[in-house]
């Protein structure tokens, strides 16, 4: 079994490297890491109640409530009535929400082509196994 240090020291590496490339491309649009992570979240999930939203940015509502404005307020999210809980509202994407989502997961989607392109494809699929189990720590 490795070293736990220097499986450490190579998650952190990663880490950084991965956290460095993201910072780069949402700088370029525009906005800010969190601002992205919503959509993407919004992208994936399609419209979802705010609490839920900030639950799965580790946010709260409070913090959340301030980015969805700047995000509304730019034309990327709507926010509608849910309509089976007047005391919850929904938030979805836009036309141009949806575009930068689409743009930013291509981007991700080219990375990670990029990454994995010496890897063979019994490596990616050992890959992604190790990664399900990992995510399912958090």
């Amino acid at each position: 079994m490795p070293d736990t240090g220097q499986l450490t020291q190579l998650i952190v590496e990663f880490y950084e490297k991965l956290s460095s490339w993201e910072h780069c491309v949402v700088r370029d649009k525009g906005l800010t890491l969190p601002q992205v992570h919503a959509l993407e979240i919004l992208g994936t999930h399609k419209a979802l109640r705010m609490k839920e939203l900030a639950e799965r940015m580790g946010v709260t509502t409070g913090t959340l409530t301030v980015l969805a404005d700047r995000l509304e307020k730019a034309g990327m999210i709507r926010r509608k009535p849910h309509d089976k809980d007047r005391r919850s509202i929904l938030v979805e994407l836009t036309e141009q929400g949806q575009l930068i989502f689409e743009e930013h997961d291509e981007l991700h989607n080219q990375l990670t082509r990029d990454i994995t392109a010496n890897l063979t494809d019994e490596e990616r699929q050992t890959l992604k196994g190790i990664l399900i189990k990992m995510n399912r720590e958090f």
